[in-house]
């Protein structure tokens, strides 16, 4: 019995090493850049969005709100505050919807992780992000014409926490928060991917994420839901089981539920929906997931 548990805790050690050694350069270059756009370029990008309000786009207002969404790096938690006030000014639902989808699914630090995942995945990741905010958008333009789909009452913006006067001080603590919301789970996705390289066959992995495009991508949408807990610890799973044979749009539909669905994220918007509205968003993240999944694989790979 110490023998095999000798022997399991070398293996262990050894993929832990290895893919630690890979998607360690990835994390940290991640948390930088991420540190550097959120202290130096967060308020710039944000004016940007406040601009929005100003410009006479119609339905082609989507479009930069889906795209300034995805460059914002603010949480959902900082990013509701942020919509209330821009409700407030006088944003339209529907810009404020691409906006907020986009933002739920990307960020300027997840970019960077998932650069990890090789570039056909990180520009599907893109791409399918980016629509999945224009579709948002688009629906509450259409269903929600001449009533309020947000309530953002008790809601007022967050001031910044980046306010020393030294902006390597500033940036310093950006970067040890960072540090600490997301260490933890990226450590523990490298540990879930551990523990799946080596006692789940690759073979398991092809048939229920590769095989059969239908149900692979059905399967990724689901497992998203519960695994999802933090972008960057996902990263490493969804490294394992792209090598191990999970199709890209199984990928697609695991990046775009896990976000839209992390327990964080839900219980935000929840409060700003309401019990019909959350159920409607619920359904239609299930059904982009899906369909991107579907058509990803159908027709791109």
């Amino acid at each position: 019995m110490l023998k095999i548990l000798r022997r399991e805790s070398i293996y262990l050690w050894y993929y832990f090493e290895l893919q630690l050694r890979q998607i360690l350069p990835y994390w940290l270059l991640g948390i930088l850049i991420g540190s550097v756009i959120s202290v130096f370029a967060g308020d710039r990008i944000h004016r940007m969005v406040r601009s929005l309000g100003e410009k006479k786009l119609g339905l082609l207002g989507v479009v930069p709100a889906s795209v300034l969404g995805i460059a914002s790096p603010l949480c959902m938690y900082g990013t509701i505050p942020l919509a209330a006030s821009l409700s407030k000014s006088g944003m339209r639902d529907d810009w404020l919807g691409a906006f907020m989808m986009s933002s739920i699914l990307l960020n300027p630090q997840l970019i960077i992780y998932s650069t990890a995942l090789g570039a056909a995945a990180l520009t599907v990741r893109l791409v399918s992000c980016f629509f999945c905010g224009v579709a948002a958008g688009l629906l509450i333009r259409f269903c929600y014409r001449n009533k309020p789909f947000f309530d953002f009452s008790g809601f007022e913006e967050r001031k910044s926490r980046d306010v020393h006067p030294n902006p390597l001080i500033r940036l310093l603590k950006n970067i040890g928060r960072n540090f600490k919301a997301t260490g933890p789970w990226f450590l523990l996705g490298v540990v879930l991917s551990v523990l799946f390289q080596r006692y789940v066959p690759a073979q398991a992995f092809s048939r229920l994420f590769g095989e059969n495009e239908g149900f692979g991508v059905l399967m990724a949408a689901t497992v998203g839901v519960p695994l999802y807990a933090c972008g960057g610890g996902t990263i490493p799973l969804l490294q394992q089981w792209l090598w191990n044979g999970m199709s890209m749009g199984s990928a697609a539909a695991f990046m775009i539920t896990g976000p839209a669905t992390k327990i964080t994220n839900l219980g935000a918007l929840k409060i700003v929906l309401g019990i019909r509205r959350f159920a409607l968003y619920l359904v239609f993240v299930i059904l982009f997931s899906l369909l991107t999944g579907l058509f990803v694989d159908l027709v791109c790979f």
